[in-house]
């Protein structure tokens, strides 16, 4: 390592972070060849002997191996110029009032879960409560290896149906909500923004934070006049934070417009059909008459709601990495 490596801080530690990714990926390929050698000993046993525990031990041996598999042919998947960055995530309710603002409550949760889970780190960047419940607006950031490559899987409509609980006569409902997810782009990734496109307003925040976030007009919102983007932050107690936090979104947009334009004129020159386009209506959570999440772009259904809104996605962000591979 070069004497002067840790002079410039942030410079440094993307290095080491694009050094663990390749530790990763290269300890996973010395774990799967382990594994199999483990697999191959236990297969002789097995044959040798008449041994149920051996028989078990096989089973729940060869269950891990196939998972650590499938998670590394996955990752092989995710070759995109940002999949390996973190992702910021935006959650906005659709038309419905309580009930949509509610559902985001519940989108919010699952992925803040799912990321948990994957061992990801989730900070809140915006937060904009809902009127009697749930939430109008949310915006997180998602920090961990390949954390953008696997939620723009997400980004899109997702629909629920459901009795609603805000409901006396217990009706049936349907509610909205989009998800859009970026990139978090590094400073080095140019984003060309000129000060005068800016329209920049502080206010009071209207979330949770105690007396002094309440009381100062600490929240920033900032509009980019040329593309009408309009981003807030409201998360930090100091004005110039909220300003920091919300030009990281901006820039995070804003690249996220020219790359989407971008794929839309490749996707004129290849004579693609069919665009798996954000705005679109991607997924379905269906409580009542029945109990489904289905996937409208891969067809992917799983029966167990509950399980899918604690988190568990993978099903259906592997699909989506395979499906998407499979058009180029």
């Amino acid at each position: 390592m070069a004497s002067n490596f840790w002079d410039d801080q942030e410079s440094a530690q993307k290095i080491l972070q694009q050094l663990n990714n390749f530790k990763s990926k290269f300890n996973n390929f010395i774990t799967l060849e382990k594994m199999y050698d483990d697999l191959e000993t236990l297969i002789q046993l097995c044959a040798e002997a008449d041994d149920q525990e051996l028989k078990q031990e096989l089973l729940d041996k060869t269950k891990d191996f196939k998972k650590l598999l499938e998670k590394t042919k996955l990752e092989t998947l995710l070759s995109g110029n940002y999949d390996a960055k973190n992702a910021i995530l935006t959650l906005h309710a659709g038309a419905g009032g309580t009930e949509a603002q509610d559902w985001v409550g519940i989108l919010l949760r699952m992925y803040t879960r799912w990321a948990e889970d994957k061992g990801y780190n989730v900070t809140t960047l915006d937060l904009l409560p809902g009127d009697e419940a749930g939430v109008k607006s949310v915006t997180i950031l998602v920090e961990g290896m390949n954390a953008y490559g696997y939620l723009k899987s997400e980004k899109g409509v997702h629909r629920l149906v459901r009795i609603s609980p805000f409901d006396a006569a217990g009706r049936r409902h349907t509610s909205f909500a989009s998800a859009d997810v970026m990139p978090e782009i590094d400073d080095d990734i140019e984003v060309d923004i000129k000060p005068e496109d800016l329209k920049i307003d502080t206010f009071r925040s209207g979330g949770a934070g105690g007396q002094h976030v309440n009381k100062t007009e600490s929240a920033v919102r900032i509009t980019h006049i040329p593309t009408g983007t309009v981003v807030s932050c409201q998360n930090e107690r100091s004005q110039q934070s909220n300003r920091n936090t919300a030009m990281k979104i901006l820039r995070a947009k804003l690249f996220d417009l020219y790359e989407e334009e971008q794929q839309k004129e490749l996707d004129k020159i290849r004579g693609k059909q069919k665009e798996i386009a954000w705005g679109s209506q991607i997924r379905s959570y269906v409580f009542h008459p029945y109990s489904l999440v289905k996937d409208h772009r891969t067809n992917v259904e799983v029966g167990n709601v509950q399980a899918v809104i604690d988190g568990e996605l993978d099903e259906f962000i592997n699909a989506y990495l395979k499906l998407v591979a499979s058009k180029y």
